[in-house]
């Protein structure tokens, strides 16, 4: 097996923190956790849907098409997308083909998978919008936080390489937000499901969210990460970071599959670490992305994991998987090189997880193929 495509980090790091994905790459936990936020209705901020109205069930819809398949009888048809088809059907390949298990998780959506899934008591419906600076309620941040670390223990004492994916509509705005709330700057860093990332309507909304919650004028001040996650956050972002906290801190292997949204869900871990655990916990993790993610022109997540690193004193491990699809490809498919879509439920993390397995990635460019050609026939 080639080396996976490695853009952030020490190769050193990165060849310790492969090694006991490459001894067990079937044997991973799976766990995707589903979110909604308000901000995902905001006109032109997201293309997981072509519509407010049809993103309501994004998430449950692709959490369907996971687990059953594209061939499979789905409550929720998957929303109309301005390009593309949904990631969801090259993680259900990835799934399908190493025999994987994921867990899937909803933290609130509107509309809930027709699938076996785990609800947390208690969270009700999507955050609000950031633009807000009030997205969440103080007991439901908490809520999650505490749900996370104890899922973080429990997975730990698993031993199995957890691989974290996520589907939160609007939640490329919700990570910037988190980020800049933290007190990075990522102006123009961040992606999106569609070209050239809407940049300036994201900032718009970050600037409205920080400005309600008195966030935007504090010089010197070190900001309560869960001050900002609770003004401008998703539900997603909590959970994740205290899962990731408390399973690295014990020494699990980790893989959080996406671009931004996981980088502001590995910032978020990092703010709420003590100082001297960062660097354990940094090694224990890696971002994996898609090439799509990682070389796109108007985003740039190598340097928000260099942003991200340098403001915790910490080194990051970024990596992105090999798959591209070539002219021969389904048109829909076509259009992740055109850059629509590019990443969610983890996509890219799951694609290298295939490439850890000792898969090549013409192999699943084929494979993703015919998943595409039985979806869209049946559509």
């Amino acid at each position: 097996m080639r080396p996976l495509r490695q853009f952030a980090g020490a190769e050193a790091a990165a060849a310790r923190w492969c090694r006991p994905w490459q001894l067990q790459p079937g044997d991973s936990e799976i766990l995707l956790l589903l979110a909604a936020t308000d901000t995902a209705a905001v006109e032109g901020i997201s293309a997981a849907g072509a519509t407010p109205a049809s993103r309501l069930q994004t998430a449950a819809a692709d959490a369907e098409l996971l687990l059953q398949g594209p061939a499979g009888q789905r409550l929720h048809r998957l929303p109309p997308l301005p390009a593309g088809v949904s990631p969801a059907l090259i993680s259900q390949v990835v799934v399908a083909e190493l025999g994987l298990a994921p867990l899937v998780v909803d933290l609130g959506c509107a509309v809930a998978p027709a699938v076996p899934h785990l609800r947390l008591a208690g969270q009700q419906g999507p955050a609000r919008c950031l633009s807000t600076g009030a997205a969440m309620a103080a007991e439901r941040v908490e809520a999650l936080v505490l749900q996370g670390r104890l899922w973080g223990e429990r997975l730990a004492r698993s031993g199995r390489p957890l691989l974290i994916a996520e589907c939160v509509p609007g939640g490329t705005t919700s990570a910037q937000a988190l980020l800049t709330g933290l007190g990075l700057e990522v102006a123009g860093l961040v992606s999106g499901s569609m070209p050239g990332s809407v940049h300036g309507l994201k900032a718009e909304l970050v600037r409205r969210g920080l400005r309600a919650a008195a966030l935007d004028d504090r010089p010197g001040q070190t900001p309560d990460p869960l001050a900002v996650v609770r003004a401008l956050g998703d539900p997603m972002q909590p959970l994740a970071a205290a899962l990731v906290l408390a399973a690295a801190s014990a020494g699990l292997p980790l893989l959080l599959a996406g671009g931004s949204q996981m980088a502001a869900v590995l910032a978020l871990a990092l703010a709420l670490a003590p100082a001297q655990r960062r660097a354990a916990i940094a090694a224990q993790v890696a971002v994996g992305t898609t090439a799509w993610v990682a070389d796109e022109a108007t985003s740039d997540l190598a340097q928000l994991l260099a942003r991200i690193g340098a403001h915790w004193g910490v080194e990051l491990l970024g990596f992105a998987a090999d798959l591209h699809f070539g002219p021969d490809c389904h048109p829909a498919l076509r259009d992740y090189e055109r850059g629509f879509v590019k990443e969610g439920v983890g996509a890219g993390g799951l694609a290298l997880l295939w490439q850890l397995a000792g898969r090549s990635p013409a192999a699943l460019e084929l494979a993703c193929d015919r998943a595409c050609r039985v979806l869209l026939a049946g559509a």
